[in-house]
């Protein structure tokens, strides 16, 4: 006698979460927040300000332009792939690396000025902290500019890690 009303109510459960997921999914990354990392989209040449090659980059965006991944390949063979995202709750941008070492970076931040700006702490295998500071910034139509600063004295100076110059394929 109940069956029908069962079946039903379960089958409304199973697919209302699906369908509505796939609805929302475009409308919830619509906000003007989730194209501030759009510059950085594409397939890029990466160079050394001195001009020597430092690898490959693709971003692209993923899940209906809700994040955008990193896919790089360095010179020397390094591989190592991000996901970025807005975090609309905290109102922040989040980065979450990890390359073919095992190295995981995490860096939160946001887009100011032009530019974005993510930082986050490291501890390496003796326990030293190292606050790590990356900065995009557009540079000229078709070239982005990626300064990489670390820290060990908890921002008071910084040395340059990597200054990649990005020139689009």
């Amino acid at each position: 006698m109940f069956r029908r009303p069962h079946a039903f109510l379960l089958a409304l459960l199973c697919t209302a979460p699906a369908a509505a997921q796939s609805a929302a999914t475009p409308a919830e990354c619509a906000a003007p927040e989730y194209r501030q990392f759009d510059f950085w989209v594409g397939e890029w040449d990466v160079t050394l300000p001195d001009g020597k090659r430092a690898g490959h980059n693709r971003i692209e965006p993923i899940l209906g332009g809700c994040a955008l991944r990193e896919s790089w390949t360095g010179a020397g063979g390094l591989a190592g792939t991000s996901y970025n995202v807005y975090d609309r709750t905290r109102k922040v941008w989040h980065q979450t690396w990890v390359d073919g070492k095992g190295n995981l970076l995490q860096l939160e931040g946001a887009f100011a000025r032009g530019r974005m700006i993510l930082e986050g702490e490291t501890v390496d295998s003796a326990g030293a902290r190292a606050r790590q500071r990356i900065t995009w910034e557009p540079t000229a139509p078709g070239q982005v500019r990626q300064l990489w600063e670390t820290s060990a004295d908890g921002g008071t100076t910084w040395t340059v890690a990597f200054d990649g110059h990005y020139r689009k394929r």
